[in-house]
């Protein structure tokens, strides 16, 4: 529509991401910039001048490295500038005639099309300028219900389900809310596990609360504790409790403030939100203003000075946190939602949801191993069932062709069409010989294989690989004979039964577990059938404290354990001249990159192999647009034990226990004495522990022969590092 479209927004050179594209610039290496970089303050209204002036690093770097002095000079000019520009996330301009009559159009990177003004300059056109907020959501919500219906299931109408779900706030409670819309991060969850919502007006508290404003004030701690009693509900006066009693007396909204105004001094509702603005500007001329306004219509409602001041004081500092209700009510609907189909519909929301995440590998991991948290079983690709889309067969979820790389939408549109002509396909032979071989090609099927897709012929994958060359000349042969008009030798073998290809070729040996998920990786982006690291989760679990997905919520400067994969390895060069690495290290949550500095990168490049796990521990780094991890220790998994300095801990169960028992624990422990300390947990039948710290008598080395062998004697799982 040519009087339609969306709104262009520039992205501007900040403080840090400014020094960091001059260095880039100028041939300075990442490292030596990096630490430059950091040595900005992290706020979000910093300028260089600013930093410059609070950190008197700066003029000594300035006066040691005249590169440095030139970096930070045009840094400096250049700060402030358009860096980029991209489409407004809501932003729609809609007028009477075509845009073009009015002002410039740009085409994006993705070939739309937005103004070339931004938002504000669109408003002074005199245009219409709207809020359209596009939430991919909504679509997963839709393509849900679509996956429900066809699966025969209800044809369910979202705006009639109802918002006291016990079993929708249980799953919330329990923090089971990756999916969610709005709830799914590892902070968010750990919050709901405190509140633990049983009401829709929780949701909304909820969204408004985890900002970062509240989140620094305290109000949340308040929040939760005064919804569970154990601390007491204030109210300073009478009229306030009406106002504040769905938040528990903590002033949370934007619309608290206005009503609190409103009652307490007669404000209008007009200039209740004037008062608001004010607020939220922190303007002192103006705030002065409404202070004394607010104060003599406190007195004319016969409110003491000192409670009115007290009112205001308090208004004053939550509307800086204060949020916008409404808005946090419809976010709060969608989420409440999601949750409501997660938690009756799981097979059909992680098919819509998947589905709409096919290109964010992290976000899709995350997913998979979720829907294996609720027992819910993913096939691979299935040639005779999948869709291009996720689909539900027989209570599971399906991969849809759609995933596959290399099988594009014209060979999926084949494969479907000639499926609906003969039922089924039964063998690889029929397959080549039914489609067209010049749509469904050899890179196509060799995918298919890799993937799964064609598992239920019932022949191994490693076979098909082999035979496919044959398979493929079978089916070329036939269908030059179909545009011949010679079909009726092979009308007649069909009735007949299959027609295969004669072979004398050996059943090939089928590939390792390790190829055969090598293999769905590649073709996938991710693994279906297993996991290379499912075997290590006890030693994962002993020697991490965080995984790829937690560390998007840690802060920077954090010390962290990780383990997992190296799924990709960059080799660049310092300016130096010596290699370092660029890890993509993957585990069962996602994926990071991992920055190896030369020392570190030299020991570790003869073990990144993908094939077995690694332990890195390092911290984080949460400059720039994504976190990473810069290592300062890398070692196979397999050899931690060796590496470990900390606590062992022992888990002794007390029932049946008898000496000798422990005298051979002890005999085993002697006998491998090294650097760590140990803990006896002795535990007794009402679940009590007694500790006991074997520190001045004995230190342990905790190889695998040791676990072996005190495993054996009380139990797995009975040890635990620390």
């Amino acid at each position: 529509n040519k009087n339609v479209t969306q709104i262009i927004t520039f992205g501007a050179l900040k403080a840090k991401a400014v020094i960091r594209d001059v260095g880039r610039v100028l041939g300075m290496s990442y490292g030596e910039v990096d630490k430059i970089a950091k040595m900005v303050p992290t706020r979000l209204d910093i300028t260089l001048k600013d930093a410059f002036k609070e950190e008197p690093a700066f003029n000594k770097l300035r006066k040691e490295s005249e590169k440095i002095n030139e970096l930070l000079d045009i840094s400096l000019n250049l700060e402030g500038l358009n860096r980029h520009c991209s489409t407004h996330a809501a932003g729609v301009v809609i007028s009477s005639r075509d845009l073009t009559d009015f002002l410039p159009l740009y085409k994006g990177a993705n070939d739309e099309i937005v103004t070339q003004f931004a938002m504000k300059n669109v408003d002074k056109l005199g245009l219409l300028k709207m809020d359209f907020l596009g939430l991919r959501t909504l679509t997963v919500i839709y393509n849900t219900l679509k996956l429900i219906k066809s699966s025969n299931g209800p044809d369910l109408d979202m705006a009639s389900i109802p918002l006291d779900d016990s079993k929708t706030y249980e799953l919330l409670s329990e923090g089971k809310s990756r999916g969610v819309f709005q709830l799914e991060s590892s902070g968010m969850r750990d919050l709901l596990k405190k509140m633990k919502p049983d009401q829709f007006e929780d949701i909304i508290a909820l969204l408004a609360l985890y900002r970062p404003g509240p989140m620094g004030s305290g109000m949340i701690d308040d929040y939760v504790k005064r919804k569970h009693g154990t601390m007491e509900e204030k109210y300073d006066l009478p009229q306030l409790e009406d106002i504040l009693r769905e938040t528990h007396g903590v002033i949370l909204y934007q619309e608290q403030v206005m009503k609190i105004a409103n009652v307490l001094a007669g404000f209008t509702l007009g200039d209740a939100d004037l008062l608001r603005r004010a607020m939220g500007k922190k303007d002192p001329e103006e705030m002065s203003q409404q202070r004394e306004k607010f104060m003599k219509g406190a007195g004319k409602n016969k409110i003491t000075e000192k409670k009115a001041k007290k009112i205001f004081d308090l208004m004053e500092k939550f509307a800086g946190y204060g949020f916008n209700k409404s808005h946090s009510a419809a976010y709060a609907l969608i989420s409440y939602q999601t949750g409501y189909l997660k938690t009756h519909y799981p097979l059909a929301f992680f098919g819509a949801l998947i589905t709409s995440e096919m290109g964010n590998t992290d976000k899709v991991i995350g997913y998979i191993n979720d829907c294996r948290d609720m027992d819910i079983e993913i096939m691979p690709p299935d040639v005779n069932v999948s869709g291009k889309n996720f689909s539900i067969s027989d209570g599971k979820l399906v991969f849809g062709m759609g995933a596959i790389k290399n099988v594009g939408m014209s060979a999926i549109d084949s494969i479907l069409q000639t499926r609906n002509d003969v039922d089924k396909f039964s063998s690889l032979s029929l397959f080549c010989q039914s489609n067209d071989m010049r749509l469904v090609n050899k890179r196509v099927i060799e995918s298919l294989i890799k993937s799964g897709a064609f598992d239920s012929f019932g022949e191994s994958r490693a076979h098909m690989m082999d035979n496919l060359p044959m398979c493929m000349e079978t089916g070329q042969a036939r269908q030059r004979d179909k545009q011949m008009g010679q079909e009726n030798l092979f009308d007649l073998t069909e009735e007949m039964g299959a027609l295969e290809p004669s072979s004398n070729v050996e059943q090939a040996v089928e590939w390792s577990d390790h190829e055969r998920l090598k293999y769905e990786k590649e073709t996938l982006g991710f693994y279906v059938s297993g996991h290379p690291l499912v075997r290590y989760e006890k030693q994962i679990s002993w020697f991490t404290d965080s995984n790829c997905s937690s560390i998007a919520e840690e802060n920077n400067g954090k010390k962290v354990s990780i383990a997992g994969i190296a799924f990709k390895v960059l080799t660049k060069n310092t300016r130096k001249g010596d290699k370092m690495g660029i890890v993509t290290l993957e585990d069962l949550q996602g994926t990071i990159e991992v920055i190896m500095w030369p020392e570190i990168f030299l020991a570790a490049q003869k073990f990144l192999s993908q094939d077995e796990p690694i332990l890195i521990r390092g911290t984080v780094d949460a400059e720039g647009n994504s976190k990473k991890v810069i290592a300062s220790e890398v070692y196979p998994l397999s050899e931690a034990k060796n590496h470990w300095k900390g606590k062992l801990h022992i888990q002794i169960r007390t029932p049946g226990l008898e000496r000798d028992t422990l005298v051979e624990v002890k005999n085993i422990l002697s006998g491998h004495r090294g650097a760590n300390q140990l803990i006896l947990h002795f535990i007794f039948p009402d679940g009590k522990k007694k500790i006991r710290t074997v520190e001045s008598e004995m230190k342990v080395s905790p190889s695998d022969m040791v676990i072996e062998e005190v495993e054996a004697v009380l139990g797995e799982d009975c040890i635990r590092f620390e």
